[in-house]
Parts: structure tokens; sequence; C-alpha cells
């Protein structure tokens, strides 16, 4: 019989508030952070999370937030080059686009929020049509990853008749470049040497006509936009020069040398911000005009005073010209308009900040900063006043309990698998495993080992300076602190009878421990256990690793040398040594019934060893990097291994297979436990999340494994077959590489060989946005499919037409029809509908490349039923669409094929025709809505002025005084 196994499935993350992978979002009131794959919602004031942005099967890392103009929406992108809408209501997906190689690195949406720019670590530019969910083009010119995109609107523009593609983009680039674009001609108009090394960051501000830009070496450079130069277009003057449309202008002084990470304007405030240092955030206030103007006349002053009494009469000129407030510099200095304000520094160091609040909502000014150390915090910019005071930022708000600061070394399971302990350098966290809510922090050292002694209500922590703390978890406090080793005490562990524990350390000495309980009446230091030093073992290298087996009898020990001794848990008698590993043992464990033990080390194997004999049954090689960790299944002979290669491997002991790989995480695994009744598995990680892992029970197989099965091709059922999975995997590897080898655009396709002729599309400045993912090639094969299956159908039914057309109608010959086939009879659809019913059901922002999936013959086949849908009048959005594709792309070959003319002919008369019908039907619909608009207007003037108790001449004279009023222009 097939031997199956149990399969495990991802059922929560957590520890996490923010990660560094990507920036931050801040709405005054809600904060929009990543989480590795995920994206978090955080309520600043309270602490708590609102929601979490997660998606079945997608493991890349969120590297982009940007919040839409539109109300409710977010763009994020991903590591793996996919840019998700969301919307924050519902939390859930909008649309998703494909089109970068590698991880989005920069996003921005125009005024409208109906076009989306994304650029990428492969350096191109691509501009993706929000509303149609498609990609308009890619734009190519940079040299290195993009980093920054703002899109310029400015009324002083010229329009072009394409409003869509109307506009300018402003980029920059770790090649040191800044470049302009015309959307309208789909071109790089200008390209500025912007810095000596890498532009990090830019920002336009409010009014769009200053560029401010960061560089690597902690330069902050102002830019001018030249909107009259823009008006003319691109123009040569009498030197040869070509027109320029970014002038510089000069540097703006920081405080700090670093480098410049990110600068941001505030939308409505006179405020800028920089962050030019790891921790701190520099704000500078844009003075007025009105405030520049006095401090000129008080600068003027000061030099009149300074000045000799033989230049008095020149003086006086001056001053006559200073008191009547004319314009004395022809020029405002960048150092004038911007002053420093106040310096945020945070606790950590800070990754991304965004502004927050409003004045206007009587909402104060707020700045929130994601830290690289997992938490966030919001501080409260005062507003300007007139005294001397220096103003200084105030902390208001902090997001830091719900996850540890640095990595998670160490993780402990309760006996009845209700709490986890998680330990790291500097906290101790209490998790409830049904909530997943952090219940309690404790401060402690550099922690990298510990377990809860018996009775669950401590844990002991094994520190990395050789001290084991004992904590009360009712009162959150360590009760005890005990100098047990001089080196780092890396292991722990209490034997089966519940009665001592040993430790292991760098100091080469293990020691072994006795529990003393003190009376419960006695609590003047709230001490209720406490470890009594028994006896001590000195080993001649370094102990990494100490494990009692189940049976009372043996101690394994894991030495530096490579090696693992066995002695007699009563005698400390030496038993066995497991000699084999090249590299040290850095974890092991025995299985339920003392007769395996298996140890993982830094050399990449798993080693099963008999321990009876100390005869090795079977090494296998089990991660691309160190393993880390390793822990059997309950009762069983099958065990979990984890390593700095970011995997959970289940393995079987008897049979030495590779059961499952479980995806997730994203740094080294450190940490690894087991569920006393084989329930689940946690993990805990470099990335500061601690995963769990439950078995699937059969319960939770629902619509949403269903998805995981179509997206990630995961088996649907709780057994697993290895010969599934092993196929699974292959076919997963082979999907992908088909992919990659579509995707590539160095070489032809078809074509392997290193040094192949260059695809000239590749080097053009523009091209279309085209990428084929697993998921396009499974939609293109469907469309073949439904296209195959409509050609046989209707190609049974012509021919028993024909042959019946040939006989009278009395004829005995006669026959029944042929069956129809049961998927068209079970969906009640004609064979053009079932065609037409799939191509709906392929997401719109894949659908082009799923049509590129189609051989020529398939595509000759559906222009017969694009021709019926036409005729038909279905879904005549789509179909145009679709057939605009199909003659772009397959332009030569249907030029070239006289077959594709007697489609061809039909089809425009049928789709002008449809399309006429939907265009009469649109203008009379668009006449009616401008004249009820009309109308409203009309009926709620009148209203509002019969109200008012007004006459036609006051109406007028109101009229009159509203059209002189003069537009005032806030200066910033």
């Amino acid at each position: 019989m097939v031997q199956t196994y149990s399969k495990h499935v991802p059922a929560a993350a957590f520890g996490l508030v923010c990660s560094p992978s990507s920036n931050s979002q801040y709405d005054g009131k809600f904060a929009y952070v990543p989480a590795l794959e995920d994206v978090l919602v955080w309520d600043v004031k309270k602490g708590t999370m609102v929601a979490m942005w997660h998606e079945i099967s997608l493991i890349a890392e969120v590297t982009a937030i940007l919040r839409s103009p539109r109300k409710d929406m977010f763009a994020v992108g991903y590591a793996d080059g996919s840019i998700r809408l969301w919307n924050s209501s519902s939390n859930t997906v909008i649309s998703t686009f494909n089109g970068h190689k590698k991880s989005v690195t920069a996003l921005a949406f125009d005024e409208q929020g109906t076009r989306l720019a994304s650029g990428s670590q492969d350096t191109d530019l691509i501009l993706w049509d929000v509303v149609a969910e498609a990609g308009l083009f890619r734009l190519r010119g940079h040299r290195d990853q993009i980093t920054a995109i703002r899109f310029l609107t400015h009324a002083d523009l010229p329009s072009t008749s394409t409003a869509s593609a109307s506009g300018l983009l402003l980029t920059s680039s770790k090649d040191t470049f800044l470049k302009l674009w015309d959307l309208s001609t789909q071109h790089c108009i200008q390209t500025v040497v912007a810095h000596r090394s890498e532009v990090w960051t830019i920002d336009v501000n409010p009014k769009q006509d200053l560029v401010f830009t960061g560089s690597n070496e902690g330069e902050m450079k102002a830019w001018r936009i030249d909107y009259d130069a823009l008006a003319k277009g691109l123009q040569e003057a009498e030197t040869g020069e070509v027109s320029k449309m970014v002038h510089p202008l000069s540097s703006l002084p920081l405080t700090s040398r670093h480098r410049v990470s990110q600068i941001r304007f505030h939308p409505s405030q006179p405020f800028l911000a920089v962050q030019s240092h790891d921790r701190s955030v520099e704000v500078f206030r844009i003075r007025s005009q009105e405030e520049i103007r006095k401090k000129q006349i008080r600068r003027k002053k000061r030099e009149k005073e300074k000045q000799p009494k033989a230049k008095s009469s020149k003086g006086q000129d001056e001053s006559q010209i200073d008191e009547n407030g004319e314009k004395i510099d022809e020029e405002i200095k960048l150092v004038d308009l911007f002053t420093p304000y106040l310096v945020v520094r945070a606790s950590g160091k800070i990754r991304s900040f965004d502004f927050g609040g409003d004045a206007i909502l009587n909402r104060p000014l707020q700045i929130m900063t994601a830290l690289a150390s997992n938490a966030i915090e919001v501080y409260n910019i005062p507003q300007p006043v007139k005294s001397k005071d220096i103003p200084e930022a105030v902390r208001c708000f902090s997001v830091d309990l719900p996850g540890h600061r640095t990595d998670v070394r160490t993780l402990s399971l309760s006996s009845d698998d209700e709490i986890l302990a998680s330990a790291s350098n500097g906290s101790l966290k209490i998790w409830n495993m049904k909530t997943n809510a952090c219940i309690r922090t404790i401060d402690c050292g550099y922690a990298i080992s510990s377990t809860f002694l018996p009775g669950d209500r401590y844990v002991a922590v094994g520190t990395k300076s050789g001290e084991i703390l004992i904590y009360d978890l009712a009162s959150s406090s360590l009760i005890e602190t005990i100098q047990a080793h001089t080196g780092a005490v890396w292991s722990l562990h209490v034997r089966t009878d519940q009665q001592a524990l040993v430790s292991g350390s760098a100091d080469k000495d293990i020691k072994f421990w006795e529990f003393e309980h003190k009376n419960a009446t006695v609590e003047s230091n709230g001490k209720k256990i406490t470890l009594v030093h028994t006896r001590t073992l000195k080993m001649t290298d370094e102990v990494l690793a100490v494990k009692y087996s189940p049976n009372g009898k043996f101690l394994a020990v894991s030495l530096l040398d490579s090696t693992v001794k066995v002695f007699y848990q009563d005698s400390l008698k030496f038993f066995l040594s497991l000699y084999g590993h090249k590299l040290p043992v850095l974890s092991m464990d025995i299985s339920h019934d003392s007769k395996l033990i298996v140890t993982c080390s830094a050399d990449k194997n798993v080693k099963i060893w008999g321990l009876d004999f100390g005869d090795c049954h079977k090494s296998l090689f089990a991660h691309d990097e160190s393993v880390m960790q390793v822990a059997f299944e309950k009762d069983s002979h099958c065990f979990w291994t984890v390593g700095k290669d970011k995997l959970l491997k289940y393995w079987d002991g008897d049979k030495f297979e590779h059961i499952q790989n479980l995806r997730g995480h994203h740094g080294e695994i450190w940490a690894l436990a087991l569920s006393h009744h084989g329930k689940f598995v946690v993990t805990g990680s470099r990335d500061k999340s601690i995963r769990v892992w439950d078995k699937d029970d059969g319960d939770q197989v629902g619509d949403s494994m269903k998805m995981l099965n179509l997206m990630s091709r995961v088996s649907p059922f709780t057994q697993i077959f290895l010969e599934e999975e092993r196929e699974r995997e292959l076919e997963m590897i082979y999907e992908n590489g088909i992919a990659d080898s579509l995707n590539r655009s160095q070489v032809p396709h078809g074509s392997g060989v290193e040094g192949s002729p260059v695809d000239t599309s590749a080097q053009a400045e523009v091209t279309s946005v085209t990428k084929q993912t697993a998921e396009t090639l499974m939609a293109g094969e469907r469309i073949m499919e439904a296209i195959d299956l409509a050609d046989k159908e209707r190609a049974t039914f012509q021919s028993y037409d024909d042959e019946m057309a040939r006989l009278p109608d009395d004829s005995p010959m006669r026959l029944q029809p042929p069956p129809k086939n049961q998927l068209l009879v079970q969906l009640d659809k004609t064979p053009d509908e079932y065609v037409l019913w799939v191509i709906e059901k392929v997401r719109s922002a894949a659908l082009h490349d799923a049509l590129l999936v189609l051989p020529f013959g398939k595509v000759v086949s559906l222009m017969e039923y694009l021709n019926l849908w036409a005729q038909k009048d279905l879904n005549i959005p789509l179909v145009s669409q679709i057939i605009f594709f199909l003659l772009k792309t397959h332009h030569h070959q249907i030029v070239a094929n006289r077959i594709m003319r007697t489609a061809l002919i039909p089809l425009r008369k049928h789709l002008r025709d449809t399309l006429q019908r939907q265009k009469n039907i649109i203008g009379y619909n668009l006449a009616a809505l401008q004249y009820i608009g009309r109308q409203n207007n009309a009926d709620r003037s009148a209203q509002f002025y019969e109200e008012e108790g007004m006459d036609e001449e006051k109406v007028r004279a109101r009229i009159a005084e509203g059209r002189k009023r003069k537009r005032v222009d806030t200066k910033v």
C-alpha cells in the first residue's frame, strides 16, 4: 500500500509590526505598513491591528506602498515584479498587474488616480491604466534601479488629443540620472546628471515648480522646472543647444552627510521633511514671501549699521527703499525660503516616514516613522509660533509591543500548547496560541535558549552571557538570575520525569540542576521555584546542544568538534560517539521510543542514527544552507528541520524520504517548536516573524484551499502522496522555466546560446507591456481547450445538418441529432457562448498575455467566434479589445493569409454596426444626464435665492460682486 502523510498548511504569521522592505503610508489615523508578504493596517492611537491584506499563495515581499487619490485604493508593489491594487475598505485585491521582471521599487499615481507609473530594479518604467486594468507602455532609458517617480500636471502644460496619455513624468535612478518623460510622445525629453552618486529620492513641491533630489553622498539639490520651455516644446537655439526644461538652482545644507533616503513635502502645510540620517528626520519650514521680505529688511539694516559713517548718504537711500517695502533682492535664496525647523529623533533606525494630520481638520501635524526594528512611532510637530523657544517633536504614539526588536532566537511551547514563549536579544514575549496575541512582554538579556519549567508557570531563559533567567508568567517578573556558566548557554532541556534540568554552554561544561519548590507562604522576594546545582560534566570542547532521551536513560551532547557523545544519564558514563558530520552539530532530537537520534549540522546535512549501536542509518542533504534546528514529531519517526535557506522541511525518518517543503519566511529560520499533541509547528526567523503551520485535518478545505490549488498547484487533499508531491514540484519548476524563457528579452525566443544576436525591440525606448507567468500560460491553455471543444461541437452539428439537408423531410434515413457535449449541457451554453465565458473568466490584466500563447491556427478560429459575438451583441467592449489586440499582434500573418479576408470582412461589418448602436445609446444617455444636471443646478440656484428673499436686482448685484473677486494665491 502506498504510504501517505499528513499535509501541513500555513495557518498564521504574527510578531510583526512592520518590516523594512518597503515604505509606509499614514493618513493621520491609520498606518499602512509592510509585513513581509502582507500589508498591515494599524490604528496607531489604540495600538491595534485593524486589517491584514493577505493573498493566498503569495510569498513575495512587499517593496512599495502608495495611496491613491481615489477613495479606499492602494497600490502595492512586490518583490516578484507584480503590482496589486487593494481596496482598503473590503481588504480585497481589485486587480493585479504583471510587467516587471524584478522587484517594484517606485510607484506614482496621477492626480485623478486613473494612471499608475511603476519603476523597478529591472530599470524599466511602466505606465498602467487603472480603469482598463492594462499596461499602456513600457519606457526604457535608465541603466540602474529606478528609485522615485513623480507625475507633473501643470496648467501651463500643452494639452493633447490623447488625454489619457498626456502629462510628464519625472524619474530618478541609481544611475545618477534624473529623467523627464513626455507621456504624449512616450519619449524622454531631458536627461540630467543630478549627482555624482546614486539618486535615492525626489519630491516635487505642491506648486510643482521645484524639485528636490537626494543622493547617496548626503547632498540635497533643488531644481527648477521651466514650464514656458515645456509649453514651447523642444526648440533648438542659435548655438545648436536644445532648450532645457529642468534647471539647477542650488543645494540645501543638511545637518548630516549621510545618504538622503527620503524627501517629502507636506501636501497642504508649509513643511518639508528630509531623512538624511539613520535615526532622525530633519523638518524644514517653508517661509512665506512676507517673512522673507521682512528678513531681508532686517539684514539690510544690520549691514547699514556696520557700514562706516562716510557712506551714510548711500545708507539713507537704502533705508528709504526698505521702509517703502519695495523689492530688495532680485532673487530669493533657497536658504531663506527653507529654514530648519526641528529634528525628529526616533528610538531606532528609520526605514521610512510619512506626514499625517491636517490643520484644516483641526488635527495636529504629525510624522509617522516606520522603524527597521519592527516598530512604529508617531511624533507631533508643533505649529510655528513667535517665541524664541526651539520647537521639539513629541512622541505621541508608538506600536512596538506586538513584535520583537531583533531576531527571534528561541521558541518554547507549554505542555498544553496554549502558550508560546519567544525570546530575542532584549525581550521575552508570551503569546496566546489561540488568538496569536502578545499577552506578556518582559525585558531580558541576549536570549539564545529557553524552556517552560514543570507546571507551565515559569520560563527559564539561557543567555549569551552565561546566565539562566527564571521568569514568573503570572506577575511578568524576573524571580531569579543564576550565573550558571561563564560562556553562552546554548541549550536547555528538562528531563522527562520533570524533576531536573540540564544546561550546555560554550564554557565546555554541562550542568545538572534540580527543581526546588519554595513554600507558597514564603514570598518575601516572590520566588516559588529555584534551580539547585547538583553536578557538572566537563567536556573537551564547547557544548552546542544537550538532550535527554524520552526513556530517561541517555543524555546526548553535541560538541564544537562535530561529534555527538551519548552518556548514561544516571552515572554519566560514556556510551556512544557519533562521528560523521564535517561541521558542528547545531541541534539534535531523540525519537519517542528512544531508538533513533537525528542530528543537523552546519554542513547542510541531516544524519539519522540508531541509539542502540550508534550506526548511521542515513545521511540526507537537507538544506542549501546550515540546518539550524531539528525535532521529531510526537509518537512518530517523522521529523522537521529548519535552515538558513528560509525553508521548513518535513521528513520520514524510517524511509528517509523528503515529504514536504514549506515556504514563507524571508530570513534565516533560527527557532523551531513542535506541538506536544502533534497538531502544529511553530518557527521563528531573522525576519522577526513567528509562523504557525497547522496539520490539515480536512475541515478547513474550502474555497480558500481550492483557490490555493488553482494558483499554486497544491493538492487540495489532506494527505500527501510522495509521487504526486514530486510531480507537482517538477511541474512548477517547468512552468516557471517556460515563463522565464518567454520573458527573456536579451536573446530571441528559442535561442539558449550565449552571445546570440540581441533583439532590437528590447533596446527600443518604448515597448508594449507583456510578461508571461504561470497564470497567463494556464489561461492561454484554457482558451485553447475551449476553442477545440467548440470547434469539435460545431463541426459535428455542421456535418449532421449537411447530411440531413440532402434528405427529404419524410425520409426514413433521417437520424436523431448527435448528443451535445455534457459540459455545454450543464452550463446551458452554445459553443460560441462557452468560448466567450472562458475568456471572460481571465483577468483583464492577464488577457493580452494569455492571447499571446495562442498559436496562429487558434487565432483564425477565434476570429470566427468574434464575428458571431459581434452579430449577437455579446460583450462588445471585450470583443473590440480582443480584435484590436490580435490585429496588432498578428498583422503580418493576417495580411499574408488570404483565408482571413473571408472572416474579417463580415466581422468588420457586424462590429461597426454594433459599435454604432452602442455609440448612439451612450450619446443619448450623456445628453440626458447633462440635461438633468442643468435642471438640477437651476432648481438649486433658484431655491437658494428664494430662501434668501432676494429680488432680481439683488441677485444680479451678488453675481457681479462674485465676478469682481480676485483669486487669492497662497504662497508657501
